[in-house]
């Protein structure tokens, strides 16, 4: 077992910080642009690099915007209620992963309407540096102590400080699905699939795997468990999984790309 004593910060100048999470949010960004330049040119999608940088902010403002309304509503809404000043104060934390896929998934149709873009050509693209930047996330969330799991006795239990008791490292559990995910989108990515194929398969890897994972996971304090043994992000999550295998058989029937 191990005693977290990361700092969530990396740098200190003055009153200036650097913080891990924050680097980690820009090598996302970055990497992301040179995966989406290159799946671009891969699949013949007519963007130029100016496009893929355009679409890169809208889609993140669209996600950040999407998680914490999203949040609010579904997570903590007697609080907000009461405090509605709070909801802007994104930086306080609270976001929720459905919103900002929702919100991602809404700017990228509005930009790809914009730009005169197929939308399922473009999600297909989209889903695959977005998995590798949500594994990226997650070891943020792991270095800043927060998201982490229930209670463990297994050798490799971390005591996050002031938590009660070893818990799973749940954060590293979720960082280690999206790389999966990550890798098999990235593998399967120049076979002849149906538009659409890597976005729902993505949908549907995600929606099982963190439905599996929040079993180890602490529900959010002010939820608890919403019905029965599950927890809200479970009762979010299952159906993604749900949608996406029925779609994907769907599409299998369809023309290839």
């Amino acid at each position: 077992m191990w005693v977290h004593n990361l700092s969530p910060t990396l740098v200190t100048i003055g009153q200036f910080q650097i913080r891990h999470y924050g680097l980690i949010f820009v090598l996302g960004f970055i990497i992301g642009y040179f995966i989406l330049k290159r799946l671009a040119k891969e699949r013949k999608i007519d963007i130029s690099a100016q496009d893929i940088q355009d679409i890169l902010i809208w889609v993140a403002i669209g996600a950040i915007v999407g998680a914490r309304v999203f949040y609010v509503l579904f997570y903590n809404l007697s609080f907000y209620a009461q405090n509605p000043l709070r909801t802007f104060a994104v930086w306080q934390g609270g976001l929720s992963f459905h919103g900002g896929l929702i919100g991602a998934l809404f700017s990228g149709w509005y930009l790809a309407k914009k730009k005169k873009v197929d939308y399922l050509k473009l999600a297909d693209i989209m889903v695959i540096p977005l998995a590798l930047g949500l594994a990226l996330g997650r070891i943020g969330n792991f270095i800043n102590g927060e998201l982490y799991g229930r209670i463990t006795t297994l050798p490799w239990g971390v005591k996050f400080q002031n938590i009660e008791g070893f818990r799973h490292p749940s954060q590293l559990y979720e960082s280690g699905k999206n790389f999966l995910m990550f890798a098999v989108l990235w593998i399967i990515r120049k076979k002849d699939l149906p538009k659409g194929f890597l976005f729902f398969s993505f949908i549907s890897m995600y929606g099982l795997l963190r439905f599996l994972i929040e079993f180890v996971r602490a529900p959010d304090p002010q939820l608890g468990f919403v019905l029965g043994p599950f927890t809200m992000g479970q009762l979010l999550t299952f159906p993604m999984f749900v949608i996406g295998i029925i779609i994907l058989l769907k599409l299998k029937k369809q023309p290839k790309v």
